[in-house]
């Protein structure tokens, strides 16, 4: 992978010792104010062994066109982001990051895995490398649902 400053990294390096929320992201959505939330999780949780780490991604109605440059900037000014941020990947179909092909493997709460619903599709990860929790995109990332899954894996 390929951080948004277009470094090589891995979610292992990334992550390091660290709980993860990996969360598909996008500027122009109608859910693009969870990024108030994933900031809010990011400065509670963040000191205690978490991260949230964003992966743009322009496969929903086109709603992350940007460059990387404005992507940062956008997310920088707008809501203060300062978790990582990946390149912006695919998700879904034949074009889909490695990362996310294992991922959609995993089921929801409901039973359902497969694609990716939309943006803001949230997956919990655990210090170890597995995956405690897909969480779908209308889920806030302060839900009581996400925040227990969270001080659970902490």
């Amino acid at each position: 992978m390929q951080t948004l400053t277009d470094k090589p990294t891995t979610l292992a390096e990334l992550a390091g010792d660290k709980v993860v929320l990996l969360v598909n992201v996008a500027s122009k959505c109608g859910l693009t104010p969870q990024y108030t939330g994933l900031v809010e999780l990011q400065q509670t949780y963040g000191a205690r062994g978490f991260s949230v780490v964003g992966a743009p991604c322009n496969q929903f109605m086109g709603q992350e066109p940007g460059t990387s440059e404005e992507i940062a900037e956008f997310c920088s000014t707008t809501y203060g982001v300062d978790f990582p941020l990946l390149e912006k990947l695919e998700v879904n179909g034949e074009g889909s990051h490695p990362l996310y092909r294992e991922l959609t493997q995993v089921a929801d709460a409901e039973g359902a895995a497969g694609d990716v619903q939309w943006n803001f599709e949230k997956f919990l990860i655990g210090r170890d490398g597995t995956v405690l929790a897909r969480i779908r995109p209308r889920t806030e990332p302060t839900d009581e649902s996400v925040t227990s899954a969270i001080e659970a894996a902490l």
